[in-house]
């Protein structure tokens, strides 16, 4: 491996210093050419083995995200150093590869330049014998080596002024820029499910009993119209109305309370959470202990919505009919666990529900934690800071 990156090093100098006319003529356009030439360098240094993010998103044309950074200061401190720097050392690359390789073709090839009677030169050396020719090989690999490492060097030089300029070189930045990326993906499916969730429950709840009460009301029109005598049919279809009327708005309810529940802005976490185990179909024990009222909008949100979704994983999967919450606020920080004894083998990754909690736990500098060994029942431990971090 360590000779497949010498050799990728070798041939990125080489090819350096064969496009350094291309990026002498760059200059002129330099706020262009500066932020592309500084993303090659990053895509050269990952091919040769060294960790490096690429600046430009996947979902950016060279052309949008070239405009982007020319509008950005990072240019400046980032991009236009690595491109002064890769035009000085390609320079360097192009002397040392053309003197460099070329001496040492020429001292090997010097016994075939001899037969055809041409005494081939390099530097203060001229062959005037046969033996000297036969001397020169061994000279010309080593000239070929020494030119190599010297590219190797160059190579690494490179890297160096990548890190200082890039800060690429801190691998927690890079593990936190892969997390933020991955973080992103995450919400933006748990959004989408969460969207069409909401759009499958007033599809299937409030809309088709609104449905109903439209039809009721035509059909009790069509009953006065027709019949003024008939009062039971008419009591009877008005009093259907009002029951799907009655149940189209309570189904209302229940989804603007899973969008944001009202108990939890008015009376806070801890009270919203003994009003989701009151309407839990489970028996639910809380225990709760503290004060909420530190507790910002963001993290009370992240924790009761990871509450109410526990319970519901817990009545849909776990084959039991109880839970158990134990929650603790504090001034600082707020934790929050729910477990019960059902079946156990939930995994976080196995759900767009579960993943997206996590991703909101996130969000406000908290983090969500699951324990469920197969039959061993299953433990959400959520927590996270009273303010969040951000």
């Amino acid at each position: 491996m360590a000779q497949i990156r010498v050799v990728r090093r070798v041939l990125t100098e080489s090819l350096a210093a064969m496009t350094f006319p291309i990026l002498l003529l760059s200059i002129l356009i330099a706020p262009v050419s500066a932020p592309v030439v500084a993303e090659i360098d990053r895509s050269r240094a990952r091919w040769c083995g060294v960790k490096t993010m690429p600046l430009r998103p996947s979902t950016h044309s060279w052309a949008q995200w070239v405009v982007l950074q020319m509008r950005s200061r990072s240019i400046w401190g980032t991009d236009f150093p690595i491109f002064v720097a890769a035009v000085l050392l390609s320079v360097l690359s192009l002397v040392v590869t053309f003197f460099g390789f070329i001496g040492a073709v020429v001292l090997v090839f010097s016994p075939v330049f001899w037969l055809f009677g041409i005494a081939a030169q390099v530097g203060p050396f001229t062959p005037k014998s046969v033996q000297e020719t036969l001397l020169a090989m061994p000279a010309g690999v080593t000239l070929g080596a020494v030119t190599a490492s010297v590219l190797t060097g160059i190579s690494l030089l490179r890297d160096l002024v990548l890190r200082t300029f890039s800060r690429s070189r801190d691998p927690d930045l890079l593990a936190k820029l892969e997390e933020l990326r991955t973080s992103r993906a995450s919400l933006t499916a748990a959004f989408e499910f969460e969207r069409q969730r909401i759009e499958r429950d007033l599809h299937d709840g409030a809309q088709q009993e609104l449905v109903a009460v439209v039809m009721r009301l035509g059909m009790l029109e069509a009953t006065a119209t027709a019949a003024a005598t008939d009062q039971e049919r008419i009591v009877q279809l008005a009093r259907q109305a009002q029951a799907h009327a009655e149940r189209a708005l309570e189904r209302l309810r229940d989804t603007v309370r899973d969008i944001h529940p009202r108990e939890l802005s008015d009376l806070g976490l801890i009270a919203a959470v003994r009003e989701l185990a009151v309407r839990s179909p489970l028996r639910v024990e809380l225990t709760s202990t503290g004060d909420d009222t530190q507790l910002s909008s963001p993290t009370a949100t992240a924790v009761y919505f990871t509450v109410s979704e526990a319970l519901t994983n817990i009545a849909k999967h776990a084959g039991v009919g109880s839970a158990r919450i134990d929650m603790q606020c504090a001034a600082t920080d707020v934790r929050v666990r729910v477990h019960d004894d059902g079946l156990g083998g939930a995994r976080i990754d196995a759900g767009s529900g579960l993943a997206g909690l996590r991703e909101r736990m996130r969000s406000v500098g908290g983090n969500l934690e699951i324990l469920s060994p197969a039959g061993g029942g299953t433990e959400v431990v959520a927590s996270a800071p009273s303010q969040p971090t951000w």
